[in-house]
């Protein structure tokens, strides 16, 4: 494709296997409010979309087993943005308010001197989020 504009992409949903999906589809509307677009809990084929109201946003799939191994290659953590820092604080209370341990007490900075920063904690099954 020498000579043309590159192609614009960006990241589409995020799948994550997940060993109870039916407890982590609650953590995850719990903390952000995400709908349910589609669903099966047909055994050997359980499943969840999970949108944000306009697109899907997460698919969690339960095919895993044990804890999420930070060790091993892969994710190393998924990052949910938001507007404003007040978006962040809103959430971290949420979180507190619904007894989510944070790994990081309260909202790390990006870079010293920045405005923008973010908080980290985990899914049910070990999985590493920041907002």
């Amino acid at each position: 494709m020498s000579g043309s504009l590159p192609i614009q992409v960006q990241t589409g949903h995020i799948g994550l296997n997940v060993t109870d999906v039916e407890r982590s589809r609650q953590f995850y509307q719990d903390v952000f409010g995400f709908t349910v677009a589609h669903e099966s809990y047909v055994e050997g084929h359980r499943f969840v979309f999970l949108s944000d109201g306009e697109r899907l946003v997460l698919t969690l799939w339960e095919q895993s087993e044990g804890h999420f191994d930070s060790h091993s290659p892969g994710l190393h953590h998924l990052s949910f943005e938001v507007a404003r820092i007040e978006d962040v604080i809103a959430f971290e209370q949420r979180l507190r308010e619904q007894q989510v341990a944070l790994i990081y007490d309260g909202i790390v900075a990006h870079r010293e001197g920045k405005t923008s920063g973010g908080i980290f904690f985990t899914d049910p099954d070990g999985i590493r989020l920041e907002i």
